[in-house]
């Protein structure tokens, strides 16, 4: 197994997984099972997103995305309400 994306947190590892195996990357969470431990592990590298070798290159390429899509607001802001008229 190979370490292609290391995740802040359990969402983001579990997005990045996903992302994968939509491309039919087969993709795995590993220390999750740690998350239990917090206080007695370290605070960061704790979750890393695996796949088996030979796919590294594919993984990355296909991860690149979330580095380089930052989140973006929603496109249709709230309609701004008038005063009322009175």
């Amino acid at each position: 197994m190979q370490v292609v994306y290391r995740a802040q947190t359990l969402i983001d590892a579990h997005l990045a997984k996903h992302l994968l195996e939509q491309a039919d990357i087969p993709a795995f969470v590993m220390g999750e099972s740690l998350l239990g431990g917090v206080g007695e592990l370290p605070l960061f590298g704790v979750l890393r997103v695996c796949v088996p070798e030979g796919y590294e290159e594919e993984a990355s390429a296909c991860l690149a995305v979330l580095a380089e899509a930052p989140l973006e607001a929603e496109d249709d802001p709230a309609p701004e309400t008038s005063p009322a008229a009175g």
